[in-house]
C-alpha cells in the first residue's frame, strides 16, 4: 500500500497516512492533530534505485 502526505489548512499540520489506492480515491483522511478533513495531498520526492548498470 502506498504512503500518502498530506497538509491540513486548518491548523497546517504535515501528516503522512498509508492507504489503499481505492480508500485514497473516495475520501479524504482527517487531521491526527484537530481531526479536519480539511486536507491537501502533499508531493513529496522520492528515489528510485535500479539493479541494472548504465
Amino acid at each position: 500500500m502506498p504512503i500518502y502526505e498530506y497538509r491540513c489548512t486548518k491548523c497546517r499540520a504535515r501528516f503522512s497516512q498509508q492507504q489503499a489506492i481505492e480508500e485514497h480515491a473516495r475520501k479524504r483522511p482527517a487531521c491526527p492533530k484537530c481531526k479536519s478533513h480539511a486536507v491537501e495531498q502533499v508531493l513529496s520526492p522520492f528515489f528510485a534505485k535500479t539493479v541494472r548498470k548504465s
